[in-house]
């Protein structure tokens, strides 16, 4: 008689069954209860109630065949997915309906190449554009990098390899202001430098804005990335008599750099999208203006923000198409920083395979050079290789010894 075999699956067909005839039963009993029994509506409560009926019936349905910790096991799997789903189709919606809305305005190549100084708000969608506001985030956040990066990998170094009470306080520090107010960063800047200092609101007042937002987060994120580095590889740089310093360089940073390259997307889809710190310190300008350090300049939220405020139609089409180009130009953000990121430490492509075994065969052609015969394989040093009498062979490579040495 044979063995009847196992299903293994984490899947099976009951359990699908169970959840259609849960998710079907659900949706009619929210139905009956929302349009017959009580005066709800809305389509975020109906969706809510569903999902809650939903779980209720489907832990039963699985109870009547499985027992208590298969039952948990599903609800938790079960709440899990939903939660993905729910995510993910938020964004797709977010997403969708930014594209959707300001699709009016991103068919005109005008809305690339023009700004809205002359442009008013009457004016049709064939003209003016957001050139001056894509031109004023990207130096924005040009030079907020410029500052964040080195700072913040610094920072993070400091905090990951010493040892003591200030690198405590250090991290204590930069953990609060992880959770710092924007417009706290925007009166900061504007007070000290605007005010006190006496800086006109420009680009580069609103970079320093975006940096207060940027580091904490470049910090945290590079700080654990560093600490995941394995001990051995430093201990390694180090017994070979390498400095911290280099051992830093050559060693901790390339292995983590994919961990830094998120640690930056973090940073930049941060402060890429902030509105009230630019808002204070950068004012706001129709017109374009590429020199950052002189008069106002407009960013991409900035310009959502204002656009959208407006009564008339095509206005609130443009701000859309600007949230539209800042959701691309974070996208291409994060391509060019996957890129620079690069594979992990173990991850080699066939390029970098290639360059790894040209270098060992220069290292090998340098080392044959300078010692060839304490270089000479072994088989090529026996008597009947090389046809000499046993005593003979002794001598020769007592002489080769001594030319070494």
């Amino acid at each position: 008689m044979s063995e009847l075999r196992r299903n293994t699956a984490s899947l099976r067909s009951e359990d699908v069954f169970a959840g259609l005839g849960a998710a079907v039963a659900a949706v009619a009993l929210t139905a009956l209860v929302f349009y017959w029994i009580a005066p709800f509506s809305g389509l975020l409560g109906f969706v809510v109630c569903s999902f809650v009926v939903f779980l209720a019936l489907y832990a039963v349905l699985v109870w009547l065949d499985r027992d208590g910790p298969a039952v948990r096991d599903r609800l938790v799997s079960t709440v899990v997915h939903g939660a993905a789903i729910l995510m993910i189709s938020a964004l797709v919606f977010v997403v969708g309906f930014t594209l959707i809305r300001g699709f009016q305005a991103l068919i005109h190549l005008n809305f690339y190449t023009r700004d809205l100084s002359v442009t008013g708000p009457l004016a049709p969608l064939t003209e003016g554009g957001a050139v001056h506001a894509v031109v004023g985030t990207l130096e924005q956040i040009g030079l907020a990098l410029a500052i964040t990066v080195p700072s913040g990998m610094l920072c993070a170094l400091f905090l990951a390899e010493m040892r003591g009470p200030f690198p405590r306080l250090v991290r204590t520090i930069v953990e609060a202001m992880t959770a710092l107010p924007s417009i706290v960063a925007g009166l900061f800047i504007y007070a000290t430098v605007i005010l006190i200092l006496g800086f006109q609101q420009s680009g580069f007042a609103a970079s320093l804005a975006i940096s207060v937002m940027m580091l904490p987060i470049i910090v945290r994120a590079s700080d654990v990335v560093l600490r995941l580095v394995p001990g051995n590889l430093k201990e390694a740089s180090l017994a070979l008599g390498a400095s911290r310093w280099r051992t830093a360089w050559h060693v901790i940073l390339p292995t983590a750099r994919p961990g830094l390259a998120t640690a930056v997307i973090l940073g930049t889809a941060r402060g890429i999208g902030e509105t009230s710190p630019v808002l204070l310190t950068a004012g706001y300008n129709k017109a374009l203006n590429p020199d950052a350090f002189h008069e106002s300049q407009v960013s991409l939220p900035l310009a959502t923000f204002t656009l959208i405020k407006s009564p008339e139609p095509n206005m609130v089409a443009r701000g859309f198409g600007t949230a539209a180009l800042l959701l691309l130009l974070v996208l291409l953000l994060f391509v060019i920083a996957r890129l620079i990121g690069g594979r992990g430490p173990l991850e080699l492509s066939d390029r970098q395979r290639a360059a790894r075994a040209r270098a060992s065969a220069r290292d090998l052609a340098r080392f044959q050079k300078q010692a060839p015969a304490v270089l000479t394989p072994l088989w090529e040093n026996t008597p009947e290789s090389a046809g000499l009498p046993g005593n003979a062979h002794e001598q020769q490579q007592s002489v080769q010894v001594k030319e070494v040495q």
